[in-house]
């Protein structure tokens, strides 16, 4: 009980956390959209709101169900946030492929064919981002079907959980398509990423060199904005692909452990919440520029 209750704090603590340092985001990039119309800073905007829908459907319901309030979810609340949850993390895994890309066409050179693909104004970045919202709504369009309250349901038909809600047995061939889908979704994305952060390395130690090349020649130079944001995309990067890989294998291993411990339960859970939390406090560090936003209004 009282580990469920320092469970529930911490959720509470960390998920609010989250939740300002993604609003503080939110608003001052929508600001600094207005000055700049720029395609990267409105993919921001909605990575923050993701992060924020993430961390809201995955903390809150973790929080009620640590101080043992599950009579406050019902079926419908059930169905409702473990959905809104699956599609908002696969949002964040699309809008961070999209932002890798995006950032790596605006740093290529003028000749490169990577600039082909350059967007004609930050608004023909819109269709993508709906076409993410239905794409990630489609593949999550099974669960409200097999999702049940606890209350609902005989221990029985329960094959997994989530809290308050558990998963109700289905037809493993409709299981099985979902989660190919998923997995397919995934593995093109992180496959754009991987292409687009590799080119952007090399670009990015190709303009390391020409700088020590100035430096040596004792030649001013100021590093191009485009840059320092290239910078904090890949350290956004890294930082998703090490919570999205640490949360397979750690989920993994709890879904096939024989004994389910509260503390391996409760670490995959804070880690299904890392990169939601700690990506917006990445980008408030390394994106000095932000804290002037509102001042310059």
């Amino acid at each position: 009980m009282v580990l469920c209750l320092v469970k529930g704090m911490m959720v509470v603590f960390l998920t609010g956390l989250g939740v300002v340092g993604n609003i503080f985001i939110l608003m001052n990039y929508m600001c600094l959209f207005r000055s700049t119309m720029k395609s990267a800073h409105l993919i921001l905007i909605h990575l923050a709101f993701t992060n924020i829908l993430t961390l809201l459907t995955g903390g809150m319901p973790r929080t009620i169900s640590s101080f043992g309030l599950r009579s406050l979810i019902d079926d419908i609340a059930c169905k409702t946030v473990i959905y809104l949850n699956r599609v908002a993390r696969g949002l964040y895994i699309s809008t961070t492929s999209l932002l890798t890309l995006v950032q790596t066409i605006t740093i290529s050179p003028r000749a490169s064919r990577w600039r082909r693909l350059q967007p004609r104004s930050a608004w023909s970045i819109l269709p993508l981002l709906l076409f993410f919202w239905i794409l990630n709504s489609l593949i999550s369009m099974n669960l409200p079907f097999y999702i049940k309250n606890i209350n609902r349901m005989n221990t029985s038909q329960i094959i997994s959980n989530y809290n308050h809600c558990y998963f109700q047995s289905q037809n493993w061939i409709i299981r099985w398509l979902f989660i190919a889908l998923m997995v397919l979704r995934d593995a093109v994305l992180q496959g754009v990423m991987g292409l687009a952060s590799g080119y952007m390395v090399f670009l990015l130690h190709k303009h390391h060199q020409h700088v020590l090349y100035l430096q040596t020649s004792k030649l001013l130079y100021k590093i191009p904005p485009e840059m320092k944001a290239a910078q904090s995309v890949l350290l956004l990067l890294l930082c998703f692909l090490f919570f999205y890989w640490t949360d397979c294998f750690m989920a993994l291993y709890v879904t096939f452990s024989l004994e389910k411990h509260f503390i391996e339960v409760s670490a995959l859970e804070f880690v299904d919440l890392g990169y939601a939390i700690l990506s917006s406090f990445l980008l408030i560090h390394k994106d000095g520029h932000l804290t002037k936003c509102w001042p310059a209004q």
